[in-house]
């Protein structure tokens, strides 16, 4: 009875158009940025390394390596502050969360493409 009270509530402030991408998918997610009365767009592109959470309160959490440094972001999907989430390739993966990538460096960070029926278009 509760949580069908609190997923009522929660379905007003979910995305009616939420975009397809797995785990190991390299993406580019458009933020929102507001700098004083300014506002603009930037882009953060990476590898999908984990998703979690349901509802309004679902998260996803994309890396990468920006000058021998490894970066991470954590989103909230359904936040208003991230405006597009694009799937460029699709990365083939056997597991639910990829840390173990945080250990890897050059060329053993690349996950295989995966080649089916659910590829990305462009």
């Amino acid at each position: 009875m509760k949580t069908e009270m609190l997923d009522a509530v929660e379905r007003k402030g979910l995305k009616e158009d939420t975009p397809y991408f797995e785990i190991g998918d390299i993406v580019d997610v458009r933020c929102r940025i507001r700098e004083g009365s300014k506002e603009r767009i930037q882009v953060f592109t990476g590898t999908v390394i984990a998703r979690k959470g349901r509802g309004i309160n679902e998260t996803f959490t994309v890396r990468r390596v920006i000058g021998n440094e490894g970066v991470e972001r954590i989103f909230p999907l359904h936040s208003p502050n991230v405006v597009d989430v694009k799937a460029i390739r699709s990365g083939k993966t056997r597991r639910a969360k990829l840390y173990f990538l945080r250990k890897r460096t050059g060329k053993a960070v690349r996950l295989p493409q995966r080649h089916s029926k659910h590829t990305v278009s462009k």
